[in-house]
């Protein structure tokens, strides 16, 4: 064997492995069908005081994040205390996950007439 021919193959064959490795395991993940799908994200936008949507539905490992757009301060707390954000200002946010099935009523605190629900299915 040539000095040149050692070189190539040198070189060659960790390409050849790093391929071989890289193909062997896309395939057996696409057998066995085991991708996980990413989890879900959903926005609820506080504006005007409501909450838009007012209902939202999602599915079970949803994270919602509300966002305050108002001039004022808001709160999203559950009516059931699963959740309870801070007193959140203008462009700040706040997220929970949601884990099990089920309907997650919640209100402002500061303003009691702003409610809103989430549908976890």
């Amino acid at each position: 064997m040539t000095k040149k021919s050692m070189r190539v193959a040198a070189v060659a064959t960790p390409v050849m492995i790093a391929m071989l490795l890289l193909f062997t395991g896309s395939t057996s993940v696409m057998a066995s069908g085991n991708q996980q799908p990413s989890a879900a994200n959903a926005d609820v936008k506080i504006d005007n005081f409501s909450f838009g949507p007012q209902t939202l539905t999602v599915p079970v490992g949803t994270t919602v994040t509300w966002t305050n757009r108002d001039d004022i301060p808001h709160t999203s707390v559950s009516t059931e205390d699963v959740f309870k954000s801070k007193v959140m200002d203008t462009d700040e946010k706040f997220s929970y996950t949601f884990t099990k099935a089920g309907t997650y009523p919640y209100y402002c605190t500061i303003h009691p007439k702003m409610t809103g629900q989430v549908v976890v299915q």
